[in-house]
């Protein structure tokens, strides 16, 4: 950990240049985004309670959706962009999008922080992917680092920071997450509740994750900044071997849970921790649902028709 006195002091290249900052401070409203998310808009202060409330309220109300690559539409690292998509037009996105604007509203309410890269853990190949994939971003308060992760959606979402200790089990309402490091690399994963399936059509849909122990991502503490995800970015939209071209993906967190449309697959999970289980409704809807299914379970309303898809891959609940 001595490394992140280093890393504070180079947090600059995070986003953009000060100019390019400043430019966007004219054009993006923090209190414009609190009332995206239904948070007050009063702070006293970058500490971890606000923190705490402010990335909750953020998974609860945008959710992780990858639309645009199956709406005739591009994904981008434009800050104004995003901010245009998400806070204004109430869409959600994926990890790029959200945890970008994120990184905005870290710096606009005053936090340290350090954008990373992170590797996300592919289960077929039982390895991590090559490519830093997903976007995270770091934060200090009171000399205590936290990983804070708006976007990474269905039951792997972390609702509060989790604090980068090693070894330590860390409960959230989903289950029990853990980092671990072997020197450079840290590791997230994640403890789960077994699975009960109440449709019993679905009960060995591809979708239904059965095993206790999963590990989600990987990451070491190099600064990143936007450039460093442009090339992911566009691989991750055109590629047909990756996860979001074969598949279209809407998930949002609820207060008991979540609920999720995989291509057709319509899924409402409520947490249950008391008996160590997840209760999974699972029922496949008709083209002709999906745009009411979308309006009132996730609040989003799509500017051009969307095409769902749910080929093969490797994506569980």
């Amino acid at each position: 950990m001595c490394e992140l006195s280093v890393l504070w002091a180079r947090r600059n290249v995070i986003v953009q240049d000060s100019a390019v900052l400043c430019f966007y401070r004219n054009i993006m409203n923090l209190q414009e985004y609190f009332r995206r998310i239904g948070f007050g808009g009063v702070y006293e202060k970058p500490d971890l309670a606000t923190l705490r409330a402010v990335h909750e309220l953020h998974v609860m109300s945008v959710p992780f959706e990858n639309f645009s690559i199956h709406c005739g539409e591009r994904n981008t690292m434009d800050l104004q962009i995003i901010y245009e998509k998400i806070v204004r037009n109430r869409r959600g996105g994926w990890c790029c999008e959200n945890n970008l604007l994120f990184s905005w509203v870290l710096r606009e309410m005053g936090y340290k922080y350090t954008m990373l890269g992170a590797k996300v853990f592919n289960t077929l190949k039982n390895d991590f992917n090559p490519m830093d994939s997903h976007l995270i971003n770091m934060v200090e308060i009171e000399g205590k680092p936290y990983i804070a992760d708006v976007s990474f959606g269905v039951s792997y979402q972390i609702w509060y920071p989790l604090e980068m200790i090693a070894g330590k089990d860390q409960p959230q309402p989903s289950g029990i997450f853990r980092l671990m490091n072997d020197g450079e690399t840290w590791m997230l994963e994640k403890i789960r509740r077994k699975p009960l399936v109440q449709n019993e059509a679905f009960a060995s849909s591809s979708l239904v994750d059965k095993r206790q122990t999963k590990t989600i991502y990987s990451f070491v503490l190099t600064p990143r900044g936007i450039d460093h995800f442009l090339n992911t970015s566009e691989y991750l939209q055109t590629s047909p071997e990756s996860l979001f071209t074969q598949k279209s993906i809407c998930s949002l967190q609820t207060p008991t849970g979540f609920r999720a449309l995989i291509g057709w697959t319509y899924c409402e999970v409520t947490f249950n921790p008391d008996e160590d289980t997840d209760l999974i409704e699972m029922r496949d809807v008709a083209d002709s649902e999906i745009e009411t299914i979308l309006k009132e379970k996730f609040n989003i309303v799509l500017a051009n028709k969307l095409t769902p898809i749910n080929n093969k891959a490797t994506y569980k609940l």
